[in-house]
């Protein structure tokens, strides 16, 4: 029988005995603590939701800790930049007392209901196929794109950017004559 357990931010899979460090709780040592559980799993029997309102983990707090140091060192090199920094964290020594599972939720093998993965998931239509229309003959960007959903239907997207695109490149950029005599370069 184990319990999945979140506090300070993380989740941890705990036992009846086990102990472990968590981030630090506002309690005195010695204290008991409640644990707020994601997940009970007892053989076939698998809790979560909503069905947890009947779960409780108590735990012991046995000590106050902190963490090994951290060196946080930031260095820029040619610039003479040099930062060393360091950091412990807060830590919590809990030992796990009991989980417990009172009446309100579903318990035994009878009333619960096992996970099992052949469930098939929620019938939604995938994508078959999405394809970019064939390019004009002017050699423009495509300005549509064609998505099948299923077999039967499609839609048409237009494509605005592409459009632009197209625009710009079809208009014809005229350039003035370029005279290269003797004369127009000062006679050299």
């Amino acid at each position: 029988m184990y319990a999945i357990v979140k506090t300070g931010g993380k989740q941890y899979r705990v036992e009846r005995g086990q102990s472990l460090l968590v981030e630090r709780l506002p309690v005195e040592g010695g204290a008991s603590v409640t644990l707020e559980p994601l997940l009970f799993v007892d053989g076939a029997t698998v809790l979560d939701g909503g069905e947890l309102s009947g779960v409780s983990v108590r735990a012991r707090v046995v000590a106050h800790e902190r963490g090994p140091k951290l060196r946080v060192v930031k260095f820029k090199p040619k610039r003479g930049y040099k930062r060393r920094n360091g950091h412990r964290q807060e830590l919590t020594r809990v030992e796990v007392t009991e989980i417990t599972v009172s009446g309100g939720g579903r318990h035994g093998a009878e009333a619960a209901q096992p996970v099992t993965e052949s469930q098939p998931p929620a019938a939604h239509p995938a994508p078959v196929a999405a394809q970019a229309a064939p390019a004009p003959a002017g050699g423009e960007a495509p300005a549509t794109l064609v998505v099948e959903e299923a077999p039967a239907t499609s839609v048409v997207e237009q494509a605005p950017a592409a459009e632009v695109v197209a625009e710009t490149v079809t208009e014809p950029v005229e350039q003035a004559p370029v005279n290269t005599t003797e004369e127009d370069n000062g006679g050299a």
